[in-house]
């Protein structure tokens, strides 16, 4: 990610609202996913769209996020369930409530992580999923 990380305290990321982890969240997985598919292949931009589209979705993740709960810490785990389990005011447009919902908790995992510095376990948690989906 950067070299010029700025780290925040694990008890102050908790205290942040699990929406605005998975705000930061998305944008973590939404820069692994494409990093991933540019080194993989040489394709178009409108390729390159349409592929990250399908990863970096509510449905795509929702699935991804169900391969890694078992891996999850109990800090992971308890981040997961407050961004699973909270108040949105955005609706899924093209996925359920349950997986939006799911996606939701799996970019406040990666939200915490980020803040609290701890890219090499996104690195791990996400190492060899991305392309599954």
């Amino acid at each position: 990610m950067s070299a010029d990380r700025e780290v925040m305290a694990p008890e102050s990321a908790r205290n942040l609202s699990p929406v605005t982890l998975a705000f930061v969240g998305d944008a973590v997985y939404s820069l692994h996913v494409r990093k991933n598919l540019v080194l993989a292949a040489d394709l178009k931009a409108g390729e390159l769209s349409k592929l990250s589209s399908l990863r970096v979705s509510a449905q795509g993740q929702s699935a991804l996020v169900e391969k890694l709960i078992p891996e999850f810490t109990e800090d992971e785990a308890e981040v997961y369930r407050r961004g699973r389990n909270a108040k949105k005011t955005a609706r899924a447009k093209h996925a359920s409530v349950s997986e939006y919902n799911r996606s939701t908790g799996f970019e406040a995992v990666l939200g915490y992580l980020y803040l609290t510095g701890r890219h090499e376990r996104i690195e791990f948690l996400l190492k060899g999923h991305c392309d599954e989906n």
